[in-house]
């Protein structure tokens, strides 16, 4: 008598930590955080060299020199980048270190506001855009995974 566990089923091996991209959603996340962070990228440097490019607000709650977020911006959008290129090459952690590093992104777009609203608004969606692609991607590759 042939028993169940030899035939053919549904592999419920753990994934391993390097793996193609397989959804839709995972690789417009590593779109956005390489478009995303190119921006970023682009505004830390424009903090950084010129100055009067910006208006700067008085009494703000978050005073900061214009100068320092442009630095704070700069190191967020090459992260991005990074983590966007990783996720294309597959690796599991970067999906996790884009979560964390787009999460921090928005938080700096937000505190950005007063300087330059709608680039900082327009930012901010485009970091939640890349967590929830991120998350769904897993979500629905694990769930795939377990039905294959």
């Amino acid at each position: 008598m042939a028993s169940d566990t030899t035939g053919p089923g549904p592999s419920r091996t753990k994934p391993s930590p390097t793996h193609a991209p397989a959804s839709g959603t995972t690789v417009l996340a590593a779109v956005l955080m390489i478009v995303g962070g190119a921006m970023a990228i682009f505004e830390g440097i424009a903090a950084i060299a010129k100055n009067r490019l910006f208006v700067v607000v008085r009494h703000y709650l978050f005073e900061f020199s214009l100068t320092g977020w442009g630095w704070v911006h700069l190191i967020l959008g090459i992260a991005l980048v990074l983590a966007g290129c990783a996720v294309f090459i597959g690796a599991l952690w970067a999906r996790f270190f884009g979560v964390a590093v787009a999460g921090l992104g928005a938080i700096a777009n937000f505190l950005w506001l007063p300087f330059y609203p709608l680039w900082a608004m327009v930012l901010i969606v485009v970091n939640i855009l890349v967590i929830w692609a991120l998350c769904m991607g897993m979500h629905r590759e694990a769930d795939a995974g377990l039905t294959a």
